[in-house]
């Protein structure tokens, strides 16, 4: 038995589960008139509806133990502080330094990491303000129309779904196209678009080798010496965001153009930092800082609101009381208007890269789930496909709703018929459809009696299937901030309660690894073809291929 499993609050919650399995959340409202008003919580902008979740108040009392035993408050403080939780890479976690207006000093290895942190900030204004007025311009004086950023996982996600995400707030005549996918079809379909005398292209990794944005970087190298622009104008037509300066210079970047990035931001949490490049072109650098200040406006939330009004922490738990007391296997995100349709691929990444461990901070292996599959898309769509699973599943998948209040694009009844449908499908997987009603409602059609029993099973749905709905007024880069830093410390809850390291992140490394190794295969004259024999004859295959 682990040390969590041991936990006196463990046990109480196993116990505890098995008693609220019998009960069905119609009974959990009819039995409570004031529970959808005492269960919701709200922050930065953003209203948490979790009335609609199989608990009770003693649930909430024990989750909040089980907080206490696992030492989740100390954990959230040593975060903030800039201990280097990060044990496995001896490093501190502090991406919520990037969005912090605090000029308390902030000592991460002897250096004061907030004066980096506001030069940097300073130095991505300038450059935004030249790119957006036309001073700074291409080599043949003409001002940049595109941008392509190439990046992969953190540094690629995170600028691309929030500049999708904010597209009212985009800055008029400036395109961005972002690549990732080392599939050369990626980034030669981008380069269509564009002209190589007004086209900007920002090279994303804190290394500067990884080795799928160090290729598609050179290719659009190539590319663009191809259509003729000279050696010297690499110089106005690619900057990078990286620790690595002397491989930026050595590629041909100006040292001016290096934004700096740090050890103490990891990928799927950098888009605060210099990584967020392409959004503030995209949006304009006033509205990036709105983006800090709401994710800031969350911390402070997170640091300081009591359990049962904390969105992180409530969210956080209850995932927890899914995952280790439901068997729940997967978490879906339903986002409920257009612009967010990118949302749950960015928090897919966040959760299961941080969370996707199986060994606790002691090295030991666990005796407990972790790291559920998150997955999602447009609510309205996916209403006319997967919804059907969670409606009539064996399983539990809880789910979140998001809604704004108010669209972008205000036409005649369509946001009140989307907010119909998202307050419908929370409704149907709270309350379901019995038997007696799937009858009635066949009777109440003139169906034959013999027609009704055979059919009524078929259209029973049980509900009591859990959901959180996320709402805020509008979607803008302060609410989007918000949502974003509320899922990152979402995540970070879960991980301090499972005793792991959201942090590091070796299964990613782990394929990068062997994916260098067989490429060597692949390429040469001489491959040593010494991996498993289903790799060697994959890689004997390749190598027979028709060209």
């Amino acid at each position: 038995m682990s040390t969590l499993t041991s936990l006196p609050a463990w046990s109480a919650l196993a116990e505890h589960a098995e008693e609220i399995k019998a009960t069905h959340l119609r009974t959990l409202f009819a039995d409570d008139p004031q529970r959808a008003e005492r269960y919701l919580a709200e922050a930065a902008g953003l209203q948490l509806d979790f009335s609609k979740n199989r608990i009770n108040d003693l649930t909430l009392t024990l989750l909040a133990q089980l907080a206490e035993e696992s030492g989740l408050t100390k954990k959230v403080q040593a975060m903030f502080s800039g201990e280097a939780i990060n044990h496995t890479e001896n490093r501190s976690v502090l991406h919520t330094a990037l969005r912090s207006s605090s000029s308390t000093p902030l000592m991460v290895e002897g250096k004061d990491i907030r004066q980096e942190i506001a030069a940097t900030l300073v130095k991505m204004e300038a450059f935004v303000d030249a790119v957006h007025r036309g001073e700074w311009r291409g080599y043949t004086d003409k001002p940049f129309t595109d941008i392509v950023s190439i990046g992969i996982g953190g540094s690629f996600l995170g600028p691309k779904i929030m500049a999708e995400s904010l597209k009212p707030y985009w800055h008029k005549g400036l395109r961005c196209h972002y690549v990732a996918n080392v599939d050369g079809t990626a980034i030669s379909e981008k380069l269509k678009q564009v002209d190589p005398e007004t086209t900007l292209f920002i090279m994303s990794s804190k290394s500067f080798t990884t080795q799928e944005t160090l290729t598609n970087t050179l290719t659009a190298r190539d590319w663009f010496l191809a259509k003729g622009a000279p050696d010297k104008a690499i110089g106005q037509h690619f900057v990078a965001v990286t620790s690595n300066v002397p491989a930026a210079v050595q590629f041909g970047i100006d040292e001016e153009n290096i934004f700096p990035m740090w050890d103490w931001v990891g990928g799927r949490y950098s888009m605060w930092s210099a990584i967020g490049l392409p959004i503030a072109l995209q949006i304009g650098f006033g509205q990036f800082r709105q983006l800090l200040e709401g994710a800031e406006k969350m911390d402070q939330h997170f640091q300081s609101a009591p359990l049962e009004r904390n969105l992180p922490m409530l969210m956080g738990l209850l995932a927890v009381w899914y995952t280790n007391f439901f068997d729940s296997a997967s978490h879906v995100i339903l986002s409920y208007d257009h612009y967010l349709r990118g949302l749950p691929a960015y928090i897919q990444q966040l959760d299961m890269e941080s969370n996707g461990k199986g060994t606790n901070d002691q090295g030991d292996g666990v005796d407990y789930h972790t790291g559920p599959v998150i997955w999602g898309g447009e609510g309205t769509n996916g209403q006319h496909a997967y919804h059907q699973l969670l409606h009539q599943g064996s399983g539990i998948i809880p789910a979140d709703f998001i809604l704004p209040l108010n669209s972008h694009n205000p036409l005649g009844r369509h946001h009140a018929m989307l907010a119909a449908n998202c307050f419908g499908q929370t409704q149907a997987l709270m309350s379901g459809k019995t038997l007696e009603e799937a009858r009635r409602e066949l009777e109440q059609k003139g169906m034959a009696a013999d027609a009704i029993d055979a059919l009524a099973p078929h259209k029973v749905m049980p509900g009591n299937k859990p959901s959180n709905t996320l709402l805020m007024n509008k979607l803008t880069p302060a609410t989007l901030g918000a949502l974003v830093a509320l899922y990152e410390h979402r995540t970070f809850v879960q991980g301090a309660i499972w005793q792991i390291n959201s942090f590091d992140q070796w299964g990613v490394e782990l394929g990068k690894v062997l994916g260098n190794s067989i490429l060597d295969d692949l390429e040469s004259d001489t491959p040593k073809l010494d991996q498993d024999a289903s790799t060697a004859r994959l890689i004997t295959i390749f190598r027979k291929r028709e060209i």
